[in-house]
Parts: C-alpha cells; sequence; structure tokens
C-alpha cells in the first residue's frame, strides 16, 4: 500500500525519472540508499514500485508512535530500528529473516538526516556498520541507491519543510533514482562499510548528475 501511494503521490509534487545498470534486482538484495530529506523515502519508494519492487524497509522505530502511520508501517511488515538500545540488533535479526524468504530489504546506512538547512544536494554521509553486518549475516548482495531532488521538496527547519512541501506541486522539481548494479561486500565490516559508501555515493553522483544539481562536498 505504502509504494503504491507513493507512487501515486510523487508525480504530483516533482518529475521522477530513473535509471538502472541491471535488467532486474534479484530477490533477497539488501537495497542501500542515500538519506537526505524527509521526501526521499516517499520518491525510493515510487521509483522502486516502477520497476516491481515492493521493499520490506527499515526505519527509525519512532515512526510507529503515529498510530495510523504505524498500522500501516506494520501492515507492509516495515522493520523498527531502535538505534542505541538493546533491541537495535533484532532489526538486523526481522531483516535478514526477511531476505531469506526472497524479499528486497531497503536500508539507509546513514542513520539519519542531515543537518544542514540549505536545499542543494550532497554526497552520503559515513555509513554505520549495520549494513556490513546485515550483509554478511544474510549472506546477501547490496544493491546501491542513489536518489537526488528529494531535498527541492523538503530540506530545512519546519517553516521551511512545510513551504516546500505546499509549493511543491507548482514548482515539481525533477527527481531522480539510478540503481546500480549488485555487488557483494567484504565480510571485514570496516572495509565492507567503505565499499557500501563508495558505491551508493557513485550511483548518487549518477542521480545529482540527472537531475543537473551542483554536487557539494560530503556532508559532516
Amino acid at each position: 500500500m505504502l509504494s503504491r501511494t507513493a507512487a501515486s503521490l510523487i508525480p504530483l509534487f516533482g518529475r521522477l525519472t530513473i535509471t538502472t545498470e541491471p535488467d532486474a534486482v534479484p530477490g533477497g538484495s539488501i537495497i542501500a540508499a542515500n538519506h537526505d530529506s524527509l521526501a526521499d523515502p516517499a520518491v525510493v519508494l515510487a521509483a522502486l514500485h516502477r520497476v516491481g519492487i515492493r521493499p520490506v524497509v527499515m526505519a527509525t522505530a519512532g515512526l510507529w508512535r503515529v498510530p495510523l502511520l504505524a498500522r500501516a508501517l506494520t501492515a507492509e511488515e516495515y522493520i523498527p530500528v531502535h538505534r542505541g538500545t538493546a533491541r537495535a540488533a533484532d532489526a538486523l535479526t526481522r531483516a535478514a529473516e526477511a531476505l531469506g524468504r526472497g524479499r528486497h530489504v531497503l536500508i539507509y546506512a546513514e542513520g539519519g538526516l542531515p543537518r544542514r538547512r540549505d536545499a542543494a544536494p550532497a554526497g552520503p554521509r559515513p555509513f554505520r556498520t549495520g549494513l556490513a553486518r546485515l550483509a554478511a549475516a544474510a549472506d546477501a548482495p547490496i544493491v546501491p541507491l542513489g536518489q537526488a531532488g528529494a531535498r527541492r521538496i523538503t530540506s530545512g527547519g519546519r517553516a521551511k519543510q512545510l513551504a516546500g512541501l505546499m509549493s511543491a506541486p507548482l514548482r515539481r522539481p525533477r527527481l531522480h533514482v539510478h540503481i546500480g548494479a549488485p555487488l557483494r561486500l567484504p565480510l571485514n565490516v570496516p572495509a565492507a562499510t567503505d565499499r557500501a559508501h563508495r558505491a551508493v555515493s557513485a550511483a548518487w553522483r549518477t542521480a545529482a548528475h540527472a537531475v543537473t544539481e551542483p554536487a557539494l562536498p560530503r556532508a559532516a
């Protein structure tokens, strides 16, 4: 439902284009995406829906505090991530189980949004180790995904976010998602984390070029 809703709504807020390197994303893959806006999960879900993928999403557990949203997230079998708690490992276990059933799992390895307030895109911030540990535990390939343009819908403080969301249907900013080729990560967690970051950064550069956005230095 959430993927279908995103696919219906995003064209109202921007002009979404998609490029892919593989002919198909194999089932049981981890889709690793960059994360720089509250709007980009909807953009990514809409793009994946177009190519026939309805992923299980690993999302911050705080979203489950919103009653109606929590019901939809649970119905879609999304996985709450309780970062910084003893329950954090539970998310990786559930994600590995979903991969074992042949599902795609979408993960945001940066672990949160950047603090900057401008609307320009920037490369992915350093990754946490959860992606590498999940890939090793599930013996799963990762698919790097880069998105750009979502910050033209929402970025900055609360007032700016609301203004951007309300004006986006008039502005209809360019949005692009690039899906890279699957790859296997090394078992060494630091090396795997670095390899995944480089792959997602490359996918992001392709997406940023497609929307003709200037590439800023990587955000801190």
